[in-house]
């Protein structure tokens, strides 16, 4: 199973690649909610950062617009943080304690200010996502 979702993750970030070079981001006047399926395409793309780097680059601009999703953004925005080895700004990225089931952020930026720019961004707040997870 691992070996197929690793294939189809490749396959998919290719077609992301070519879609980014012909159209930039696919915003929801181009493509409706089919937006947030890009989004999720390239939030898996961990293998290539740079892509993701390039991709929030377009993403902003069209979430400036309200023509893209704030949450996706501040997702993919801490995903590529993580991947740097920084401190994450809105507390998406989790890691869940195996024996414990306690989900805790990778760390923060602004700890104290998270939940502020969570809102800003439409989410909820960091003390509820983190139950999601456990």
């Amino acid at each position: 199973m691992q070996s197929k979702w690793a294939e189809t993750d490749s396959i998919n970030e290719v077609k992301a690649k070519a879609i980014i070079k012909k159209y930039g981001y696919p915003g929801y006047n181009l493509v409706g909610e089919s937006s947030n399926d890009f989004w999720a395409i390239v939030q898996h793309c961990d293998d290539d950062v740079p892509f993701q780097e390039q991709v929030l680059v377009l993403l902003k601009k069209e979430v400036d617009k309200n023509n893209a999703s704030k949450g996706n953004y501040a997702l993919l925005t801490d995903r590529v943080l993580v991947s740097k080895h920084q401190k994450q700004i809105y507390g998406t990225q989790v890691r869940t304690d195996l024996k414990t089931h306690k989900a805790t952020p990778f760390p923060l930026k602004y700890p104290k200010e998270v939940n502020k720019l969570r809102k800003q961004m439409g989410m909820e707040p960091l003390e509820k996502y983190l139950k999601s997870f456990e």
